[in-house]
């Protein structure tokens, strides 16, 4: 019984952003449990290489390179998986990017540019991934959201309101799909050993700051971010939705 509540075989997840960083370890994590992986990411060269890497795991997976940010591309994307006869069973919205610089020196096209990556992608290739999911009675949607989702930094701006839109989008996905057989939910990482956050890391200031405000007294791990990712993915979570699972040392818990 227990292994069927977290067993994927024979689940197709489409991991957005899975060529590196907190999308593979995601990956991975999935296919680790059963689940047939599309990796994406807009580097075709850096998909097919992820690709060949968790076969050689023994892994399944494919490739699905495509930019998230391009409504053309994803509605393209998803009439090929038709195409192949590739249902995704499980959508794991995680690309995105950072920008950071102080709200009024911020450009329009810079906002833009985070608010489209982080939140607009996520709907667009949820409702795509979600009208076939309706069709079939049933689907998880995970939808990765951040520390920012709850609360704001200073020079991040669109960045927190994207990862807060992320959770406003998991209830309202929450809120249609549910009586449908799908469960929409969010996973909100706290600090990181990613790329991204590589700056952060090598700054002795911020660093400290981090360890000083998290009970746990250390960064996070991408591979920590798997058990919440299975758990959301699985039957063990049919009856959990509209929820944000915060995976952060416990940062949150404190002041």
């Amino acid at each position: 019984m227990t292994n069927r509540l977290f067993d994927l075989t024979g689940r197709t997840a489409l991991v957005t952003g899975s060529s590196r960083g907190l999308g593979r370890a995601m990956a991975e994590g999935l296919a680790a449990a059963g689940a047939r992986i599309l990796v994406n990411g807009t580097d075709a060269e850096r998909v097919a290489t992820a690709v060949k890497e968790m076969r050689q795991a023994g892994h399944e997976a494919d490739a699905a390179p495509f930019d998230v940010t391009s409504e053309d591309a994803v509605v393209k994307a998803f009439a090929g998986f038709d195409a192949a006869g590739i249902a995704v069973d499980i959508l794991v919205n995680n690309a995105g990017i950072q920008f950071r610089k102080p709200m009024v020196e911020l450009a329009t096209a810079d906002w833009q540019r985070v608010i489209d990556t982080n939140l607009t992608s996520a709907f667009v290739i949820g409702r795509e991934a979600a009208k076939r999911m309706i069709a079939r009675g049933h689907g998880k949607v995970i939808n990765i959201g951040s520390l920012t989702s709850a609360l704001a930094r200073a020079t991040v701006a669109p960045y927190t309101v994207a990862k807060g839109g992320i959770k406003m989008l998991t209830q309202a996905m929450a809120a249609e799909w549910a009586e449908h057989g799908i469960q929409a939910n969010a996973i909100g990482p706290g600090y990181m050993l990613t790329d991204m956050n590589q700056a952060l890391i090598e700054n002795p200031a911020f660093d400290a700051w981090v360890k000083g405000r998290t009970p746990s007294k250390r960064w996070g791990k991408p591979e920590e971010l798997i058990g919440a990712a299975v758990f959301l993915a699985a039957p063990a979570s049919d009856y959990v939705n509209g929820q944000i699972i915060y995976v952060d040392g416990g940062m949150l818990a404190v002041l």
